[in-house]
């Protein structure tokens, strides 16, 4: 469940749930989960926990996956690059069933412009991501850039993977290219994003915890607060909740 190097990967399908909280009980979340969980191995920072993840997301010009349209609510397009890397994934996020998978391909950055073609090469890795592309008519509308901590471990049930992003913020896109010269929209002021992740059957650390600081799922969608934050949308969303508000709302998401 860390982010892997391997050139090509798909993920079983796996369980989610979110969490809002505000930056004092996260604190006490990641303190809790740095004494029971393992850093994850790819991350690194004082704990060896920590990454930067910057993504560019797609939607059409109509907006259907903000407002999941058909199956375009089961799906999502990134591409995701880690830290400061050169490379960076080709994504498809799929839920079916309430149950989240992945696939996911490593190309070099300089090889991003490739997806602005109008037929997708064969021969190229990142063949299946174009061609999804073309035919679904996405296109780049956004990044979103964020901090995370993630804890692993592995149980008599499989791996499990507990995160915290903050500092989560947005921009425009014009195109197929990141942007690190600035620092966008700030959509999380005071507020952190938990997401639990395991397979199939929550783990009993995940009770203790969801128990111990009475955490209430919640649905949410960074992309989502992107598109409102940034204007695309005038639909307005409460996907991030006003500080107080308990919000106990189930929702196996991304």
């Amino acid at each position: 469940m860390s982010p892997s190097t391997d050139l090509r990967e798909n993920r079983a399908f796996a369980s989610e749930l979110k969490f809002v909280v505000g930056q004092p009980q996260a604190e006490e979340i990641r303190e809790w989960a740095r004494v029971r969980l393992a850093p994850d191995p790819n991350a690194n920072g004082e704990w060896s926990d920590g990454y930067q993840i910057t993504s560019l997301y797609f939607d059409t010009p109509h907006f259907d996956v903000f407002h999941r349209k058909g199956s375009f609510g089961r799906s999502k397009y990134r591409i995701r690059r880690y830290d400061v890397s050169q490379v960076a994934f080709l994504e498809r996020k799929l839920k079916t069933r309430g149950l989240v998978s992945k696939r996911r391909t490593i190309v070099e950055l300089d090889q991003l412009q490739r997806l602005a073609g109008a037929e997708p090469d064969r021969g190229w890795p990142g063949y299946w991501y174009h061609q999804r592309l073309l035919a679904r008519r996405l296109r780049p509308i956004c990044q979103i850039a964020y901090r995370r901590t993630a804890r692993v471990a592995m149980t008599r049930c499989g791996p499990i993977r507990l995160t915290l992003d903050d500092d989560i913020r947005a921009q425009p896109v014009p195109g197929l290219a990141f942007n690190d010269q600035k620092e966008g929209v700030l959509l999380s002021e005071n507020q952190v994003i938990i997401e639990l992740k395991y397979c199939l059957e929550m783990p009993v650390l995940f009770k203790r915890l969801v128990e111990e600081f009475a955490l209430n799922p919640r649905s949410i969608s960074k992309f989502r607060l992107a598109a409102v934050a940034l204007g695309y949308v005038i639909e307005p969303v409460s996907d991030l909740p006003a500080k107080g508000d308990p919000g106990a709302s189930l929702c196996l998401t991304f």
